[in-house]
């Protein structure tokens, strides 16, 4: 039947909105700052931004490598527990992700706007590095390398959204554990 064809995934969906939410983006003066997680949210309660800032990206380079990344792993994790959960970790996950990197932004004056959907891409690497301890070693050191080496050459990363996801996944795989045991 074709909706079960790998094509029609939440994941595959999710990469075509975050396309589509790009497209607009770019179109619109100041999208990257209305769209992305800064201090208008607070200031203007732009309540959406901590939610439209995991489809918002800093360009196109960016916004493929993430889509890549996201397609390698969103889909394995939805082939082994489905669409809702994918979801689940997607979505809460990303605002989540979020909502902590606001607090160490604000903690830290760092006044600087927020996009990407690399925090919420790192809940899935923490999750996998939980569930699939061949990976794990590997799966760390990818997440170490992405956070800081840009930085050393000169590229602005918010290294702490995908240290912070990367630590939620994990907790997330944990409560998973803990969820299906009772079961």
């Amino acid at each position: 039947m074709l909706k079960n064809h790998r094509l029609f995934t939440a994941t595959n969906l999710i990469i075509v909105i975050t396309f589509i939410m790009y497209i607009i983006q770019i179109n619109i003066i100041n999208g990257d700052i209305y769209f992305g997680l800064n201090l208008y949210f607070i200031k203007y309660n732009v309540w959406w931004q901590p939610i439209s800032t995991i489809f918002a990206h800093g360009g196109l380079f960016h916004l493929i490598l993430n889509m890549f990344v996201l397609y390698q792993f969103g889909n394995f994790i939805e082939e082994l527990y489905g669409r809702v959960v994918f979801l689940l970790f997607y979505i809460l996950g990303g605002i989540l992700v979020s909502l902590f990197s606001f607090i160490f932004m604000d903690y830290f004056n760092f006044n600087h706007n927020l996009v990407g959907s690399s925090g919420v891409i790192c809940i899935l690497l923490g999750y996998v590095a939980l569930i699939d301890s061949s990976q794990r070693k590997a799966l760390i050191v990818w997440v170490l390398l992405v956070s800081f080496a840009p930085i050393l050459i000169g590229f602005p990363i918010a290294w702490y959204a995908h240290i912070i996801g990367f630590v939620l996944g994990l907790l997330l795989g944990v409560c998973v554990k803990v969820l299906d045991r009772r079961n």
